[in-house]
């Protein structure tokens, strides 16, 4: 396929019932950011991220945040929105989220929404159940019984809620109390809530494109990756967060890479050791997200990486033709 050769974005319909929308998805490393930016400069567009760590501020070594001087002067949002200590929502996602796909759509850009965080792109065009209110007292007490015996809560959902559980990983403890406060609270399984009482996303026909690169050659960059972020600032950047006052609690503290330099700095892993788990973990989240975007319905896969000219190309001639619908 052959890229659009105009120099000049092109301009979108002026169908407001029908607006386009642009999402670039895959696996961590595959080029995401490269091929939105690209995309967003070719049609006008602007960058919505839907990766779960780039919302938080200061966060950016380990995260892959592309630079502001890299952004092209294309504006990019929902980036450095959260401080550390606030637990962001896919709800609060969802909700921001289509708030600024409203505000680039109503000044007749194209949204190109680009992250590995599949839960965040399903709220934002599926919709999300909000469920019932947080009952902290129960969390407590949940948050208790999951310190005492690790990996409990899991086996309770597998119990309770088996279809939840397995879309669920067993370490995302958020999110399996989550689960399991909806059962607990409602008597129902969340599984069969999260299929009802959705408010999908209206007045916008959404072009999905994923990157699958080579695997093995995935994985080689995803180690090189981590080899990088640790000689380049990362125990800096945690000392840094640290010091402005933010506990090794805070949840982006949970993600590979972070939690073990913080394993580094507390003397529980060397830096040699603390690299190797940080790859091994990136390698089997890139796995998941793989696992997750497959059973997404409507992705036109790319069988390379984003940064890739015949990529680049063929992801061109796809958003061209469907803007143009």
């Amino acid at each position: 396929m052959n890229a659009p050769t105009d120099c000049l974005p092109h301009p979108l319909p002026a169908d407001a019932a029908s607006l386009p929308l642009v999402a670039v998805v895959g696996p961590t490393g595959s080029g995401k950011s490269d091929l939105a930016l690209a995309i967003a400069m070719e049609f006008g567009g602007e960058v919505v991220n839907c990766d779960s760590l780039q919302i938080y501020r200061n966060f950016d070594v380990g995260t892959a945040k592309l630079p502001a001087a890299e952004r092209r002067g294309i504006p990019h949002h929902l980036i450095d929105v959260a401080d550390p200590g606030h637990v962001f929502t896919a709800g609060e996602y969802a909700r921001r989220g289509r708030a600024v796909l409203a505000d680039i759509a109503g000044r007749g850009g194209l949204p190109v929404v680009a992250g590995g965080t599949g839960f965040y792109l399903r709220a934002l065009v599926d919709g999300l159940f909000a469920g019932p209110a947080r009952d902290q007292a129960l969390r407590d007490r949940l948050q208790q019984r999951e310190q005492r015996r690790p990996g409990s809560l899991h086996r309770i959902l597998t119990r309770f809620d088996p279809a939840a559980a397995s879309q669920i990983h067993a370490h995302d403890i958020p999110k399996v109390m989550r689960a399991l406060e909806i059962r607990l609270l409602t008597r129902r399984r969340a599984s069969e809530l999260f299929k009802t009482g959705r408010e999908a996303l209206q007045g916008y026909r959404v072009l999905k494109i994923g990157l699958q690169p080579d695997r093995q050659a995935l994985y080689q960059r995803l180690d090189e990756r981590c080899q990088i972020m640790f000689s380049g600032g990362l125990i800096e950047e945690v000392q840094r967060i640290l010091a402005l006052g933010f506990p090794e609690t805070a949840k982006p503290f949970e993600s590979h890479g972070y939690k073990q330099a913080l394993q580094m700095l507390r003397g529980e892993l060397t830096r040699k050791e603390a690299v190797f788990y940080a790859q091994r973990n990136t390698r089997r989240y890139a796995k998941r997200q793989m696992t997750w975007f497959r059973q997404e319905h409507g992705v036109v896969w790319l069988k390379g990486f984003g940064e890739e000219p015949q990529i680049r190309a063929a992801a061109l001639e796809l958003v061209s033709n469907f803007v143009r619908v």
